[in-house]
């Protein structure tokens, strides 16, 4: 999940847990990860071992494979099971949008934080493979609307009350929030980036922001708690404000922006 700057103060936040027994989802879904992969180095140990009559350079040839595969198999099998817990604790108290207090008295907060601490391994471990893939199939287990059109890999994207269109792009160290503290207070809602959306690096979408299609929101650029961008336009600033109308998604534009180049010169 993602951490703000204003989500690393007070003592009640997910890097200070409500509960530290929330830990042992954590290391539960470490232990089980790495559990499988020491099975299938097992395995690929007995392979060579007893079938091929150990084969040395068959064995280190072959190694890079089985590497990429216990990477894969330890973020499926953390998955499975996060999504498992997930589906229990849900159960339990059905997650929901609004304004809670950030105490542990108030159950919403600190189921929230008990649903962020699950989510924090696979998510993690997704977001370290180099193929963007692992990315949006993590979001979906953890019924973020997304598309695997969307270019989420360079960002950092909140695991619930997302919804993506298709053929979105998030820029480098770019926070999409759904969650953020402000004060006393816990906010958690749905945040709407829908088609064809860019947005640039180090940005900050906060909580319950919707960005309508083919809109661009300039690099460094932060919006403010449910605020709406119109689609079509260019937005930027601290909070974003529409500049001109977007211009880049335009029919013909390759043939216009020539005109115009040759009109330049």
């Amino acid at each position: 999940m993602s951490v703000p700057a204003n989500l690393r103060v007070g003592p009640f936040t997910t890097q200070a847990l409500v509960k530290k027994s929330y830990l042992l989802y954590y290391i539960f879904l470490i232990w089980i990860s790495i559990f499988a992969i020491q099975l299938e180095f097992w395995a690929y140990w007995n392979f060579f071992l007893n079938i091929l009559d150990y084969k040395f350079i068959h064995f280190i040839a072959f190694m890079p494979f089985l590497i990429f595969g216990m990477y894969v198999t330890a973020v499926f099998v953390s998955l499975i099971f996060a999504k498992l817990f997930l589906v229990i604790i849900n159960v339990i108290h059905p997650p929901r949008e609004g304004t809670f207090l950030r105490d542990r008295s108030d159950r919403d907060y600190r189921y929230w934080s008990l649903r962020a601490t699950i989510k924090k391994w696979p998510v993690w471990l997704a977001h370290k493979f180099p193929f963007p893939f692992l990315d949006n199939i993590c979001f979906k287990m953890f019924d973020v609307k997304t598309k695997f059109s969307n270019s989420l890999f360079e960002g950092w994207v909140d695991c619930e009350f997302i919804e993506f269109g298709k053929d979105v792009t998030v820029g480098q160290a770019t926070i999409i929030q759904s969650a953020t503290i402000a004060g006393d207070f816990f906010i958690l809602r749905k945040t709407i980036i829908e088609d064809r959306v860019r947005i640039g690096a180090h940005c900050v979408i906060m909580p319950g922001t919707h960005i309508g299609k083919d809109s661009i929101l300039a690099s460094n650029s932060i919006t403010m708690v449910g605020q709406h961008l119109e689609g079509g336009y260019i937005h930027s600033g601290q909070p974003a404000d529409k500049v001109k109308k977007n211009v880049f998604f335009e029919d013909d534009l390759e043939d216009k922006l020539k005109e115009q180049f040759n009109k330049t010169r």
